[in-house]
């Protein structure tokens, strides 16, 4: 019998799949703990159609941060921070420092866990950071920490 999985069954496979398995573990463990519903012509045609969604969806997110990588690749964001002696940092300039800036400056709303620094920023100068926008696309851009004038 022909039935689509409406969660994770292990052993027979995942939530969305059109799997066979007999008819006695379908009508007796699958459909009696809705873990399954019978594969009809309606059931199957609604299966393709949620595909098809999930993918365009999927095209649609791709080809956004496509975009939004080619706006930050490159660009230079310049952030402020006190001072000690020698030139060090009060503190460090993190991930999400680095993210607030990106958002007012590109408008584009980052996560902080999207943000990768090589090495904690402690002291001014110039470094490189990726920016992480979805699966496989990401961007680099320069953080540029200058001296905060009073």
């Amino acid at each position: 019998m022909q039935v689509i999985l409406l969660q994770d069954v292990k052993g027979t496979g995942k939530k969305g799949e059109l799997v066979n398995v007999s008819d006695g573990y379908a009508r007796n463990f699958l459909m009696p703990r809705k873990l399954a519903k019978q594969a009809d012509a309606q059931a199957i045609n609604e299966l393709k159609n949620a595909e098809q969604s999930r993918q365009h969806k999927i095209a649609v997110e791709t080809a956004e941060a496509q975009a939004n990588a080619k706006r930050l690749e490159g660009q230079t964001i310049v952030m402020t921070a006190k001072a000690g002696q020698g030139g060090r940092l009060f503190g460090s300039v993190t991930s999400k420092e680095v993210a607030n800036e990106i958002k007012q400056k590109f408008s584009l709303p980052i996560d902080k866990r999207k943000v990768v620094l090589e090495s904690d920023i402690k002291a001014f100068g110039t470094y490189k950071c990726e920016v992480k926008l979805y699966t496989g696309i990401s961007a680099t851009i320069n953080v540029k920490v200058t001296e905060e004038t009073n």
